[in-house]
């Protein structure tokens, strides 16, 4: 800074007041510019944050960054923030509690702006935390009963009673459930109970569940799972996926066997992700829009930082207070 200034024949103080978009002549601001552009100078974030107290990040926690649902609202949420001169520290928790507790404590020595993180589970260290900072933080993905600040998300449990509804309503009595056998995937947890709930709601006897695989589901977990559903209750007559990879891969066991699908079976799955529209037969499933979670979320952020209103004219979003629920629907599709 201190050759920019002597270059430019102003104090360092002028030079600090371009970088942050001061008040300063335009001819001044122009012969400042063109010698940091000549010099390549950068200036030292760090040591902004340190006078200033805040630095220009936001940090965000994500389960997987694996996940395109995931990825899209990480997308949802640099597409809010970028435009103000926020940029994201990303960490993924690798859908483990203690990973996201480390991954606050070290990016809050970076001094956040705020933190976006997914789900509602969180361990008693990472609220203190959080509720300490005295920064913005939003939940994603979820509706959480006792918010740490705002949230952004749905109910999993409701979107998974709608989708057993709906295959009930097609005329399927006999509807198992595949998910995975971690704890770890919470919303997953979420659907199964949704699942039960509904499936006993409609006395449809006892729920045929199958819990097979770590966090994340992947397409490899489908077809065993669906192979020890039909081991256990050959009837069955439709199956539910914890997500689309999972009904991929249940799908593509089916062919394999030799059984219709949804003539022999349906098959519906989680996420609408790509898969579900390019698979043969096109997969049913629950679609909820990833990207508009980090839009929304980004938004919230904003409004809470001052920089910034909520798109008020965003669809598909009811606001109330600091919690912004995000509609799912039920996407029908050829494989039920």
């Amino acid at each position: 800074m201190s050759d920019v200034a002597r270059l430019a024949g102003v104090s360092k103080m002028t030079v600090s007041r371009v970088l942050a978009g001061g008040n300063v002549s335009q001819a001044t601001r122009e012969r400042v510019q063109k010698i940091i552009d000549e010099l390549g100078y950068v200036a030292d974030a760090a040591a902004g944050a340190l006078s200033s107290g805040r630095s220009d990040f936001v940090a965000v926690l994500v389960p997987s960054l694996s996940s395109s649902n995931f990825s899209d609202t990480v997308r949802g949420l640099s597409a809010a923030l970028a435009p103000h001169g926020l940029q994201l520290l990303l960490g993924d928790t690798d859908y483990r509690l203690e990973e996201e507790e480390q991954l606050v404590r070290s990016m809050l020595r970076y001094q956040p702006r705020c933190v976006a993180l997914t789900g509602r589970h969180h361990t008693d260290a990472t609220r203190t935390l959080l509720q300490r900072a005295g920064i913005p933080v939003v939940e994603m993905w979820d509706l959480p009963g006792d918010p740490i600040d705002m949230s952004v998300g749905f109910s999993n449990s409701r979107a998974a009673r709608a989708m057993v509804r709906y295959l009930h309503e097609k005329g399927y009595q006999r509807i198992g459930y595949l998910g995975g056998a971690s704890e770890l995937d919470r919303r997953g947890l979420e659907r199964m109970r949704g699942y039960v709930a509904q499936i006993k709601a409609l006395g449809l006897g006892e729920p045929r569940v199958i819990r097979l695989g770590e966090s994340p589901i992947t397409m490899s977990h489908g077809a065993p799972a669906l192979a020890a559903l039909l081991e256990a209750w050959p009837d069955t007559d439709a199956v539910m996926c914890v997500s689309d990879m999972s009904a991929f891969g249940a799908i593509m066991e089916c062919h394999r066997r030799g059984l219709s699908v949804p003539d022999d079976i349906a098959v519906a799955g989680f996420g609408d992700f790509e898969v579900a529209a390019c698979c043969h037969p096109t997969i049913t499933t629950v679609s909820v829009d990833a990207y508009g979670i980090g839009l929304r979320a980004g938004d919230a952020l904003l409004a809470a930082l001052g920089v910034a209103a909520p798109d008020a004219s965003a669809p598909q979003t009811q606001s109330h207070a600091k919690a912004t629920k995000v509609e799912f629907t039920v996407v029908p599709r050829q494989s039920a």
